[in-house]
């Protein structure tokens, strides 16, 4: 129950601030990871379809603003739950444990190529695939050539 959070940032600042972080990069803040996959996401739409890509686009935005409507209730306001008010902040083992996950939120936002030269190839090779079996269905469809239009 969202509503019976509230005022997190008073007992766990530390907490509240990795809790941002992971959401602005679920909102697909620049120079977050969240950023990379949506921002490839809805070009590949674009490209694919102008009215699909209107909805994926229409998604995100719902979803940020879902995103920072939750994190706003959660963090700030008033600390009303009583489990809440004896709760301690992150100690030096979760620390260290979100550490790996915080340095490849940024380093994936900041330097995609990481990951993205890795799975280029497969991908290349995937996309491949599809096209040409979508080519050798509409082949043996018709005897005339289909044009494929994104619009």
């Amino acid at each position: 129950d969202i509503d019976a959070y509230g005022g997190l940032v008073i007992r766990m600042p530390v907490y509240a601030l990795v809790f941002m972080l992971f959401t602005m990069a679920n909102v697909g803040l620049p120079g977050t990871s969240g950023f990379v996959g949506e921002f490839l996401t809805l070009a590949g739409a674009f490209k694919a379809n102008t009215w699909i890509a209107f909805g994926a686009t229409t998604g995100v935005i719902l979803s940020a603003g879902y995103a920072l409507w939750l994190y706003r209730r959660v963090v700030f306001g008033d600390l009303i739950k009583e489990s809440l008010k004896t709760i301690t902040d992150m100690d030096t083992r979760e620390r260290l444990m979100m550490a790996p996950l915080i340095i490849m939120t940024i380093l994936l936002g900041i330097y995609p190529a990481l990951v993205l030269d890795i799975i280029g190839p497969s991908v290349t090779a995937l996309v491949e695939n599809v096209t040409s079996a979508q080519e050798a269905v509409m082949g043996t469809a018709s005897a005339a050539p289909v044009e494929i239009k994104a619009h």
